[in-house]
């Protein structure tokens, strides 16, 4: 197309250890409650903070579909269906090949993967169930969301480490935008909290340890006393429509999404480097056609590491200096390839709900880690013109995204779904 269009989110489905579905994450944000809790496993031997989810969803299956669906899966197709539930569109077929899906994640169906090596090498069975590759292949939860939506267009598989999921919704912005597609489901899903895929982060020793006072408080991001990430679990999804879609059918929206920046490290498979993230956040901004005094808020991938949270905070100051800035892993840990989802969910919020989220347990500001916090306790009736989320991954792949009040459809603020 000769001409970019806008695009809106008209749909926000939420599973995440601070809230199931758009009024208890706002809760959570609103309190700053955490939903990290102690995670252990017999086969492991240690007690770790985990974000956890402490609901079992296989009872929303039936017996014939839960062999096709680890919990990733099972996360994924709840959270899709609870966007497009909110975005009023029960399903795609209407569309064609203009609906789309894109989906991120690191470990996809990685239990039940797991669970087959287990039974090849301890139980030395030697021939899987048939629908073992179907439930633990990476693009399973999406297929299973394209079959149950009937979306008929591209549905695509992104794993760029916790970029997973930014990388996803930044492609589906721009086949929207473009003229690809007029519509498209987009986030990402993540449920690895197992013995087996838990005890290779523990090998990296980038681990927090369990506050000894409030389990909750163990993410502290760019504290001088944090100790490390806390992983979790969870699925988001967001429903993006063109502007001119929206409005045809007279659907609401919470918030415009504007711009989408990407760029490698080029620099080390596991050291972030601040240089890609400056690239990619000057990405976002040349992307949306604003400047940096243009953005009045920006979620921070901030791991709560003592090697990442440095590396951030100068690319931040390098391109957004000033920028009220939060990370809110400090609550809902991280969760791997659905981080980037369910950050940019949380700044929609921001942006919709005119509010600073807070970092949590920022008690003592690392120097090294230097910018204008919100800290401790979010900031409300602060009208934001536009937002921006930031994550970084391993292998060195960043993603910016940007949101913007600006909508030209009513405003939608999912309170009551």
């Amino acid at each position: 197309m000769s001409q970019r269009r806008d695009v809106v989110i008209t749909g926000l489905g939420v599973l995440s250890p601070i809230g199931i579905g758009v009024p208890q994450l706002y809760e959570h944000l609103r309190e700053n409650r955490s939903g990290i809790r102690i995670w252990e496993a017999p086969e492991f031997g240690i007690r770790l903070p985990a974000g956890r989810i402490e609901q079992d969803f296989a009872g929303e299956f039936t017996k014939l579909e839960l062999p096709y669906l680890d919990r990733c899966s099972q996360l994924a197709v709840l959270a899709a269906r609870q966007a497009a539930e909110d975005a009023g569109i029960s399903r795609f077929d209407a569309y064609g090949g203009r609906a789309g899906l894109y989906f991120g994640s690191v470990g996809g169906g990685v239990k039940v993967e797991h669970d087959w090596v287990k039974e090849f090498h301890v139980q030395r069975k030697r021939v899987a169930k048939p629908y073992t590759i179907m439930a633990c292949m990476l693009n399973s939860a999406p297929a299973q969301i394209s079959i149950r939506q009937q979306i008929l267009g591209p549905v695509m598989t992104h794993s760029s480490a916790c970029t997973s999921s930014g990388s996803a919704i930044g492609d589906a912005y721009r086949a929207i935008r473009d003229g690809y597609l007029d519509v498209a489901i987009a986030g990402g899903a993540e449920a690895c909290l197992i013995p087996t895929f838990t005890a290779l982060w523990t090998g990296l020793r980038a681990l927090a340890e369990p506050d000894p006072a409030d389990v909750g408080r163990s993410c502290r991001p760019f504290d001088k006393n944090r100790s490390g990430l806390v992983l979790g679990e969870g699925a988001v999804f967001f429903v993006l429509e063109a502007h001119e879609c929206a409005k045809r059918r007279g659907a609401e929206a919470y918030v415009r999404m504007r711009g989408y920046g990407i760029a490698s490290d080029g620099y080390h498979i596991g050291s972030p480097k601040s240089e890609g993230q400056i690239a990619c956040l000057q990405a976002a901004l040349d992307d949306a056609g604003l400047k940096a005094a243009d953005i009045d808020y920006l979620n921070a991938h901030a791991t709560a590491t003592p090697g990442g949270d440095p590396v951030e905070a100068r690319a931040i100051n390098a391109v957004l200096a000033d920028v009220p800035v939060s990370s809110t892993k400090a609550i809902h840990g991280h969760l791997l390839g659905a981080a980037s989802a369910l950050e940019l969910a949380i700044t929609v919020l921001a942006v919709n709900r005119s509010f600073l989220p807070a970092t949590a347990h920022l008690d003592e500001i690392d120097p090294a880690c230097a910018l204008n916090h919100v800290a401790r306790t979010p900031v409300f009736g602060r009208p934001l013109r536009n937002a921006m989320s930031l994550s970084a991954g391993f292998g060195g792949t960043n993603v910016a995204l940007v949101l913007s009040n600006d909508l030209g459809v009513p405003t939608k603020s999912g309170l009551d779904v």
